[in-house]
């Protein structure tokens, strides 16, 4: 579990983030959606800690973030994975040496050891028979499974998505998000998951952020979305005529 407790965030004279009081759940897809510029991304950066609020709390469970020192912080940081809208994967490093890289870095688990969990985590994506290849042999939905396995290949109790199916197809995001699903139902994380992607809310959506101008303005499971009546879900889930006469059809 995590918990944004009056989050406030100011950049000059914009207010981006005015009170965010918000628990993300754990086992659940926690997701945080709003339109371009709404302060999504600004309050991921915050939980994650590469932004400080002005004011407000977070809880890593019963941890509260900003109040621990460098090493305290940086242990915590190991029980968290992240998969990058970008991916963020090493070019000059073969498939096998990207996932390995967090366990070099933080772990003292021997070669084999590394070796096995690698292989572990890309067989739980489906791709260990990639392993000796480059990111640039791969495409951008390879790419993002990659991403997952480096993500969760320190067993993290935490899991950060920022736009994964950002220039994927269709087919292809259905796939990361039962992907990411699955693994936070296996693995009993707390994900959150920062997107615009409206397949991506109303597959995987069970504990929803709706943030607009810095304000939360919705919550609530993607079940609950098609019969809500409240404005701001439903200008920003049908904003297009064609959902908007479906939705109408379904409740006229």
């Amino acid at each position: 579990m995590i918990k944004a407790q009056n989050i406030h965030k100011s950049f000059k004279d914009k207010v981006v983030l005015n009170g965010i009081d918000f628990i993300f759940e754990k086992g659940k897809t926690n997701l945080i959606i709003g339109k371009s510029g709404a302060g999504k991304t600004v309050l991921l950066k915050i939980l994650i800690g590469l932004i400080i609020p002005d004011n407000g709390r977070v809880f890593y469970d019963d941890i509260d973030f900003y109040t621990l020192n460098f090493k305290e912080k940086r242990d915590l940081r190991k029980k968290v994975g992240m998969l990058f809208q970008g991916v963020a994967l090493f070019d000059s490093m073969t498939i096998e040496e990207n996932v390995r890289f967090p366990l070099d870095m933080f772990t003292e688990m021997t070669d084999k050891e590394k070796s096995i969990q690698v292989a572990s985590c890309l067989e739980r994506v489906d791709l260990y028979d990639v392993i000796n290849k480059f990111p640039s042999e791969l495409s951008g939905g390879m790419q993002k499974r990659v991403g997952i396995a480096r993500a969760i290949v320190m067993n993290p109790e935490y899991l950060f998505c920022d736009e994964p199916n950002s220039g994927l197809d269709p087919k292809t995001s259905i796939i990361i998000d039962k992907l990411i699903k699955d693994i936070t139902i296996e693995r009993d994380i707390t994900t959150i998951v920062n997107t615009h992607d409206m397949n991506s809310v109303m597959e995987i959506g069970e504990n929803i952020l709706l943030i607009e101008k810095g304000n939360i303005v919705w919550t609530g499971h993607k079940n609950e979305i098609i019969s809500s009546d409240n404005k701001n879900i439903n200008e920003f889930i049908f904003a297009s005529p064609f959902l908007k006469k479906l939705k109408e059809k379904a409740f006229p």
